[in-house]
C-alpha cells in the first residue's frame, strides 16, 4: 500500500473525502481482494502515486469489507459498481472513470493532466 492512499472505513469517511473534492481532486479506487485484475490495478495506482506530487487526495474502498461504502459510492456518484474501478472526482462529481485493465498508471496520469485546469 502507499501512504497517500487512505482506506475508507465508513460512510462518514466517504462523505468527508467527497466534500474535500472541491478543494483538490480525489481519486477514489474500488478494490476487490479476491480479484487478480484488481491487484494489478492497485499496483498501477501505486506506481502512479510514486511518480505524482501530492496535489490530490487518494482513497480506496475494499468491497469485501466495506460493502456499504462501495454501494454508497455508486449511489452518490451515479456510477455503476465495478471492481477494480478508478473514479476521478471534482466538486463531488465524477469527471473521469476507468475499470478493469483500463486502470493503469499512464491512464491515471493522463486523466489528471486532462483535468488539470479544473484543479488549479
Amino acid at each position: 500500500m502507499h501512504s497517500q492512499l487512505k482506506t475508507l472505513h465508513g460512510l462518514d469517511d466517504l462523505d468527508r473525502v467527497l466534500a474535500s473534492s472541491g478543494d483538490r481532486p480525489l481519486l477514489l479506487f474500488k478494490h476487490s481482494r479476491t480479484c487478480g485484475t484488481s491487484a494489478e490495478a492497485l499496483n498501477e495506482l501505486v506506481a502512479h502515486l510514486n511518480e505524482r506530487p501530492a496535489d490530490a487526495s487518494y482513497a480506496m474502498v475494499t468491497v469485501q469489507t466495506h460493502r456499504d461504502v462501495s454501494n454508497a459510492v455508486a449511489r452518490k456518484l451515479g456510477v455503476r459498481h465495478e471492481t477494480p474501478q478508478a473514479l476521478l472526482v471534482r466538486d463531488g462529481r465524477v469527471v473521469w472513470s476507468a475499470s478493469h485493465f483500463r486502470v493503469t498508471a499512464a491512464a491515471l496520469e493522463a486523466a489528471f493532466k486532462r483535468y488539470e485546469p479544473a484543479v488549479h
